[in-house]
């Protein structure tokens, strides 16, 4: 901690007790420039902006693209039908999300790119892959090799091309396995939303009747709808571990490496039935549950860790004088957390723990991206201003309180 003695040392101050507990206690003064102009750190920059654009007018030409084939009308209900699986699938990466929620325009730019651009670009490249690599005297027919060859690899790259891209443009909110994970999630996400609309408009085109309809509906809508998600997800998470270990130099490593398990678990959903097993339902429950259930042990594994490695550097904030014990409590434990909240809303001070606590994880980050060796001169400024701001909230958030 020598690196950054003179950034986390503040200056003695008049506060004799922790002001969360009232017990007596030392440190955590007024820091020197508490009230120096700073600027808010990690705003959404012009790169976010741009990529949300674009992503935008991609999605607009996609539903243009499938208002074409199925008509307007038919799109919006249909879309209207695929919200049902999107919002399980957001439903569940909040669950994911909750100890250290992303920044939403990173969110909305990663759900966009799944939606618009990995779809207009599966749909572009897919038919040049399948010129390229599709053999007629081949074993595979056209069909089965656009499900088992062309869809895990073209998909998963045109999704994977969405995570590269926002661990590029902000690195400081994609520094870990989990954050990997709700990006790559997001991807997947949007994308299963438009293909759910491109496959329940074909099965009622088909068919014209209701029956096939729900039978698509129940099997992607409801018996996997977090497919997309957990493929995509595997790419985020090497890409997170990328960041994590401070090896953004070795990307293309850590994207491949991602992607493999990515293609095989689409290779496996798409090619299971009729390859390895006979049955959906044996397939389904001998295959795919378990394959759920480990991905959710999995994620609960990684949150528990992130949260061990949270409490261990806001632990050096607090050595240093800026955090009291209650507090690191208080935003490194699901206990804590509940108490923090539960004292925010009998105050009526909600937002201001939530901004508080957003503060706290992230000085988490930085402090674990320096003591790694690996920040960026960017990232000691970065704490100067969280470290200040962490100040102003606390005294926000107490301001007339009496304890």
């Amino acid at each position: 901690m020598s690196d950054t003695s003179h950034t986390m040392r503040p200056s003695p101050g008049p506060h004799p007790r922790d002001p969360w507990t009232g017990a007596p206690r030392t440190g955590m003064g007024v820091p020197a420039a508490a009230g120096m102009p700073i600027g808010q750190p990690g705003r959404t920059g012009s790169g976010v902006l741009v990529a949300l654009a674009l992503c935008t007018l991609l999605l607009l030409g996609v539903t243009f693209f499938l208002s074409g084939i199925f008509g307007t009308g038919t799109v919006l209900w249909l879309g209207v039908l695929a919200m049902v699986p999107l919002g399980l699938c957001l439903v569940g990466l909040r669950w994911v999300d909750r100890w250290d929620p992303e920044p939403r325009p990173l969110l909305l730019l990663a759900l966009l790119w799944g939606a618009g651009a990995s779809v207009a670009g599966a749909l572009l490249v897919g038919d040049l892959f399948t010129e390229l690599f599709f053999n007629p005297a081949g074993r595979l027919d056209l069909d089965t090799f656009g499900a088992v060859v062309q869809a895990p690899i073209v998909e998963e790259l045109a999704k994977g091309a969405g995570v590269l891209l926002i661990f590029w443009i902000n690195r400081a909110h994609f520094d870990g396995p989990v954050d990997g994970i709700v990006y790559g999630g997001m991807v997947g996400a949007g994308f299963a939303f438009t293909e759910n609309i491109l496959y329940f408009g074909s099965s009622y085109a088909e068919s014209g009747t209701p029956g096939d309809l729900a039978a698509v509906f129940v099997l992607r809508g409801l018996f996997s709808p977090f497919a997309h998600v957990m493929f995509t997800a595997w790419t985020g998470f090497a890409l997170g571990l990328c960041a994590e270990r401070g090896e953004r130099s070795r990307w293309p490593l850590y994207l491949g490496l991602g992607l493999l398990p990515a293609m095989l678990g689409h290779f496996l959903w798409n090619g299971g039935v009729g390859i390895f097993f006979d049955s959906f339902l044996g397939f389904y429950f001998l295959l795919q549950v378990p394959l759920f259930v480990a991905a959710v042990v999995s994620v609960v594994l990684l949150q528990r860790a992130e949260l061990r490695l949270i409490a261990r550097r806001l632990d050096e904030y607090r050595q240093a004088g800026w955090f009291t014990p209650a507090e690191v409590a208080m935003f490194a434990t699901p206990a804590g957390r509940r108490s923090a909240r539960a004292w925010a809303a009998a105050h009526g001070r909600g937002q201001l723990m939530k901004d508080f606590t957003q503060t706290a994880m992230r000085l988490a980050g930085v402090r674990q991206r320096i003591s790694a060796g690996h920040a960026d001169e960017g990232d000691h400024a970065r704490e100067v201003a969280l470290l200040h701001q962490s100040y102003r909230q606390r005294a926000q958030l107490l301001a007339g309180v009496v304890l």
